[in-house]
C-alpha cells in the first residue's frame, strides 16, 4: 500500500512579483483614467448645464469621482497589489496568493499539471514581463503567476513542465 505524499504546508508563498509589475499596473491605471476621463469630458461638455434634475450635480461630481479613481488606480492599487501578490514553486506544488481586496490562495500539486504556458501581453512586453499559466484537469481551470521577469517565467515554466512529466512517467 502506497501512501500519498505529505501535503505542503499552508503558508504564504515566498516570492513577490517583479517590481516592474508596479509600473505595468500604474500604466494600466493611467490608461483606465484616460478612458474614463474622455467619457466624463464628453458627458460634461455635451449635457447642457441648464437641464434640471441630477445633471448639474453630475457635472461636478463625475470629475471629482474621476480624480478619486485616478488616485486609487495610479497611486494606491499598484503598490498594494505588489505587496500582496505572491508565488512560489516547490518540489510538490505551485503556490499563488492573489487579490488585493479579495484574497485567493491557490495550491496546484505538480502531479495535476497538464500544460504550462508563458504569455506576454503588449504592456508586459513593454516592461519585460511574462505570465506563467499552469493548466490542470481541475474545474478551477488555469492558475496564473503573473508579471514575472521573462527569464524567470521561462525557467519556471520549463522546470514545471519537466517535473510534471517526471511525475507522469513515475505513475506509469
Amino acid at each position: 500500500m502506497t501512501s500519498a505524499p505529505p501535503a505542503p504546508p499552508v503558508r504564504e508563498p515566498a516570492w513577490s512579483l517583479s517590481r516592474s509589475a508596479i509600473w505595468l499596473w500604474v500604466t494600466q491605471g493611467v490608461i483606465g483614467t484616460l478612458v474614463y476621463g474622455v467619457l466624463v469630458a464628453v458627458l460634461v461638455l455635451t449635457v447642457p448645464a441648464s437641464v434640471g434634475g441630477p445633471v448639474p450635480v453630475l457635472r461636478w461630481l463625475l470629475p471629482v469621482l474621476l480624480v478619486g479613481y485616478a488616485v486609487v488606480a495610479i497611486g494606491v492599487r499598484p503598490w498594494i497589489r505588489y505587496r500582496v501578490h505572491r508565488w512560489e514553486v516547490t518540489a510538490d506544488a505551485v503556490h499563488t496568493l492573489t487579490g488585493w481586496l479579495s484574497r485567493t490562495w491557490t495550491l496546484v500539486p505538480v502531479a495535476r499539471i497538464q500544460t504550462v504556458d508563458v504569455t506576454r501581453g503588449v504592456l508586459q512586453q513593454l516592461y519585460g514581463l511574462a505570465s506563467v499559466a499552469v493548466l490542470t484537469a481541475s474545474s478551477q481551470g488555469t492558475v496564473r503567476v503573473p508579471h514575472l521577469e521573462v527569464a524567470v517565467a521561462e525557467r519556471v515554466a520549463d522546470d514545471l513542465a519537466r517535473r510534471a512529466e517526471q511525475v507522469r512517467d513515475e505513475a506509469t
